[in-house]
């Protein structure tokens, strides 16, 4: 089994690098599922639409999870609740619109796949106690009950509580892969009891940027010029960042984890 997962979707640079790549990715590594974190790939970089999740699954992407600004288009409160294929945080406030995890069937129908979406609790907007829900979602979701895989986006500022969430579900899942900040980190590995881990797998955009904003908007914002403007995408070519997870049936666990990056500044 080999799982795709691909990083936060940045605004129209994301969403053209994803058109360009994503087909000879899913075809090079004989990819069996796909999961990518959508909640930037509006055109202002904030929340996603009904038309641009549907164009992510005619691509080939199988889910969609998201993050803090998954209510930032009104659309999506009513589409979340028709399209199970598109994820919110699990531990956002009771009575939410959509779900937070899911089960899935491989491309091939074969395999059933857990897919969990989680919010941190620190500098993030106000959620129930991420550790309890995920706890809670064990319960739901166990490999080798009723899927045989399962991956987690983690969706959190700090380093501290991704690499808790991974080693709390070392063993327990296939694969926990942190989002939200954009940026990848060189932790790629698979932890002690089989499941791989990487703390931000990066997003989907324009890294000639800051965090996938305009970086010249950016400066003057920090510098509190008066002639800066509200944030934007950077829109100059993007490279797509994330993992491939080799993933043995029966187990279920991580065999081999392999970082990607593809095109734009980050692969030169």
């Amino acid at each position: 089994m080999n799982i795709l997962i691909l990083g936060d979707v940045m605004g129209l640079s994301g969403r053209k690098a994803l058109k360009k790549h994503l087909f000879k990715i899913i075809k090079d590594n004989e990819i069996d599922f796909s999961i990518i974190n959508g909640e930037n790939a509006a055109d202002d970089g904030k929340g996603i639409t009904k038309e641009i999740a549907e164009e992510f699954f005619s691509l080939g992407i199988d889910v969609i999870t998201s993050g803090n600004h998954i209510w930032d288009k009104v659309e999506t409160t009513s589409y979340i609740e028709k399209e199970k294929r598109l994820l919110r945080p699990a531990n956002l406030a009771e009575g939410s619109p959509g779900k937070g995890f899911g089960i899935f069937l491989s491309k091939d129908k074969k395999y059933k796949i857990g897919v969990i979406n989680l919010m941190g609790n620190v500098f993030m907007r106000k959620t129930e106690d991420v550790f309890k829900v995920a706890k809670d979602i064990t319960k739901k979701i166990a490999l080798n009950k009723n899927v045989d895989f399962s991956v987690v986006d983690f969706h959190g500022e700090i380093t501290s509580e991704k690499m808790a969430i991974g080693h709390f579900y070392d063993g327990l899942t296939t694969c926990v892969v942190g989002t939200h900040t954009h940026i990848p980190t060189a932790d790629t590995r698979i932890l002690d009891k089989g499941t791989a881990y990487q703390t931000d797998i990066g997003m989907c955009g324009d890294y000639n940027s800051v965090i996938g904003m305009n970086k010249e908007n950016s400066l003057k914002r920090f510098f509190k010029d008066k002639e800066a403007v509200k944030h934007f995408p950077s829109e100059g070519e993007g490279t797509l960042s994330g993992l491939i997870v080799k993933a043995e049936a029966g187990s279920g666990l991580a065999k081999k984890v392999t970082r990607l990056v593809v095109g734009g500044a980050l692969e030169k």
